[in-house]
């Protein structure tokens, strides 16, 4: 009969801190440095990236890397779109692309145009540009703890004096 030695420090959930994720060309991998809390060192953990091409979505690949069971505690503090950018890094990378042009690309897809008619999209590109003004309203959104925060705000707008002649205003006002 064999008994095997219990180790509870491996059983216990890994606390890990991210620092960087970057993207490796050849072969392709994500890599992750971050910091083990156990032993207080800095480590690097390769995940490389199966079955991707020039034509591969983005951000499915972003989401099965990140579900992945090997890989889901060291990639729960890197957000799902700093992972669909470096996928995209690695596409633009795949199709010929220099840094700068799939830099470009990736910028180009993370702002809106206000010009841009949004009724003209089909569903999966106004959903994606939804997000991104979510996204950003999120990052401006003055909350109750922010130092800049003011409650009950008052601003006049100056007036336009061809709205002030309008006719058909005028003549409802003097009827009641």
């Amino acid at each position: 009969m064999y008994f095997f030695q219990v180790y509870p420090e491996l059983y216990v959930k890994m606390k890990c801190i991210a620092k960087k994720c970057g993207v490796r060309f050849r072969p392709p991998a994500v890599i992750l440095i971050y910091e083990d809390k156990n032993q207080g060192k800095s480590r690097q953990r390769i995940m490389p990236v199966r079955n991707f091409s020039k034509f591969s979505d983005c951000s499915r690949a972003a989401e099965q890397l990140k579900n992945n069971p090997r890989h889901r505690t060291y990639l729960e503090q890197v957000s799902l779109k700093q992972l669909e950018r470096l996928f995209a890094f690695l596409r633009g990378h795949l199709q010929g692309l220099t840094l700068a042009e799939t830099l470009d690309q990736t910028q180009r897809e993370t702002t809106i145009d206000p010009e841009e008619d949004l009724n003209k999209l089909d569903d999966k590109e106004l959903a994606k540009r939804k997000s991104i003004m979510d996204e950003l309203f999120e990052k401006n959104q003055k909350r109750k703890d922010d130092p800049s925060f003011v409650y009950d705000v008052e601003v006049e707008f100056p007036q336009d004096e061809q709205l002030l002649s309008c006719s058909w205003d005028a003549e409802s006002a003097d009827e009641f």
